[in-house]
Parts: C-alpha cells; sequence; structure tokens
C-alpha cells in the first residue's frame, strides 16, 4: 500500500513539473478567464508575467553558480530530466508565482486555489528532485515581484491614458 501511494505522488508531482513547463498551466487558465470574462488583456499579462519571470530566473541562475541537487548527489535519481542549467532560482516557481498573482489580483475569489497550485509546482520540482526548497522560495519571491511591477505598470499607464492632456 505504501508503495503504491509514493507511486501516485510521484506521478502527481512528475505531472505537475510538466504542465508547469513554461507557464503552459498558467496560459490555459488565463486564456479560460480572458474569455469568460471578455477581458482579453488579461491574458496578455499573463503571458508577459510568464515571459518576464522566466527571463529573470534565467538571468538569475547565470549569476547564481549553483548546481542542480543531482549533480551534487548521485542519489536519489531525479523523477525527471535534470535540467542543464543553474538551480537558483527556480523558473517553474518564478513563473508560476508570477502567473498566480495576476491571476488572483484579477479574480480575487480563485486566489487560494491558483497559489496553492503554485506552490504545487514550485514544490513538485523539489519533489522530483532537481530544485532545493530556497530555489522555489526565490523564484517564488521573484514570481510576485514580477507581477507586481506589471500589476503597478499596468495601472500607471491606464492613469495617463485616463489623465486629460496638459495644455
Amino acid at each position: 500500500m505504501v508503495h503504491h501511494r509514493t507511486e501516485v505522488l510521484d506521478h502527481l508531482f512528475v505531472w505537475l513539473s510538466k504542465a508547469g513547463t513554461l507557464g503552459l498551466v498558467w496560459i490555459a487558465i488565463a486564456l479560460v478567464l480572458a474569455l469568460l470574462r471578455r477581458q482579453p488583456s488579461l491574458l496578455l499579462l499573463v503571458v508577459a508575467a510568464d515571459g518576464f519571470a522566466d527571463a529573470l530566473a534565467r538571468a538569475g541562475k547565470a549569476l547564481v553558480d549553483r548546481a542542480r541537487p543531482p549533480v551534487r548527489y548521485p542519489q536519489p535519481e531525479p523523477l525527471v530530466a535534470v535540467p542543464h542549467d543553474h538551480s537558483f532560482p527556480s523558473g517553474h516557481a518564478a513563473t508560476s508565482f508570477a502567473c498566480a498573482t495576476i491571476l488572483a489580483t484579477a479574480v480575487p475569489r480563485l486566489a487560494i486555489p491558483l497559489y496553492l497550485l503554485a506552490a504545487a509546482v514550485a514544490f513538485s520540482r523539489v519533489y522530483d528532485g532537481v530544485h532545493y526548497p530556497l530555489d522555489v522560495v526565490g523564484g517564488a519571491v521573484l514570481g510576485v515581484a514580477v507581477a507586481t511591477a506589471l500589476r503597478w505598470l499596468e495601472r500607471a499607464l491606464r492613469r495617463s491614458r485616463a489623465a486629460p492632456p496638459v495644455s
């Protein structure tokens, strides 16, 4: 029975890791919400958050020379393919928390499930053996910061368009 439970968890966390790759699960959620709410800008904002968070996480990996767990420790074997870049920060965590924050701001009643999904995707990277816990914490902080900056920029642009011209 214990073996079966472990196998189920293994499959779940591998699936979550794959779903979080390139923020695809978040773009799918954003597409559905944008269509339901007739708010295409929501999809654009999520795609921007995903892209910026991913780019900044990649830049962070280039700056922080931290080997991934399987490179340092041969056991246990990872459950997913080990990426060839560095470990800190987690790109999955960065994109997941950036997108979850954008979506939670737009649809506050979904905030808890969105953040739970982001946390599950981030944790999957530790469970699957390709990140340390601090990698996903760093990625989550980066993702929330990216989303906060994008929301601030969006509001500033909206205010500047609504302001009457100065003569």
